[in-house]
């Protein structure tokens, strides 16, 4: 093959590429970026992820039994360690956070067990619709995963085929002899004292 036949074949490719991956692409690519949008957002919206609350004074002196009946207390249906998801020490701030599998917090000082804050964070639904497994695992290997790859491909290319006109323009300028516009070049002619 030749340098120009290679060159228009990789010309070629990329479009096609570019053109179908981004069609192919379209649904689970548009669920990434506006998901990926939302959870940017989760530190300053309390909608996403209710803001920490600070407790009385640092470190944890309740127990976890303490902290349990506490999260029982908020009523939101976190009533035994099965419906908690995870606990979230922050021993700096003096806070426990329990998530229930139900996507509800419970926000406890960690000094003296008082509830501080009750509210639904949503922060992990979007990271779970973000990744994809929100749908299913497999939807997250066949569908998320692939989709990334080919995000991968069309920001490759996208980059091909934003420099091709550029390279072209400096092609011809070579091929024509006209002097190059480049910064450097115009400072070459400063230099000389050419003006031109």
């Amino acid at each position: 093959m030749k340098q120009s036949a290679k060159k228009k074949w990789l010309n070629k490719w990329s479009r096609k590429s570019h053109r179908w991956g981004a069609i192919l692409i379209l649904l689970p690519a548009g669920i990434v970026i506006a998901s990926g949008i939302v959870l940017q957002l989760k530190k300053d919206v309390a909608w996403v992820q209710p803001p920490t609350q600070n407790g009385a004074q640092p470190n944890l002196t309740i127990s976890f039994d303490d902290v349990m009946n506490s999260a029982r207390a908020a009523g939101v249906g976190i009533d035994t360690w099965d419906d908690v998801d995870r606990l979230d020490v922050r021993p700096d701030k003096g806070v426990v956070k329990v998530r229930g599998k139900n996507r509800w917090e419970v926000q406890v000082d960690a000094s003296n067990g008082k509830i501080l804050q009750t509210a639904y964070r949503r922060s992990d639904l979007f990271e779970q619709i973000h990744d994809g497994t929100f749908f299913s695992d497999t939807a997250k290997l066949w569908i998320f995963l692939p989709s990334g790859c080919i995000l991968f491909v069309l920001w490759l290319t996208g980059i091909y085929l934003w420099w091709l006109p550029i390279s072209a323009k400096r092609a011809n300028r070579r091929n024509r002899g006209e002097p190059s516009t480049t910064a450097d070049s115009t400072l070459a002619r400063i230099r000389d004292g050419s003006t031109s």
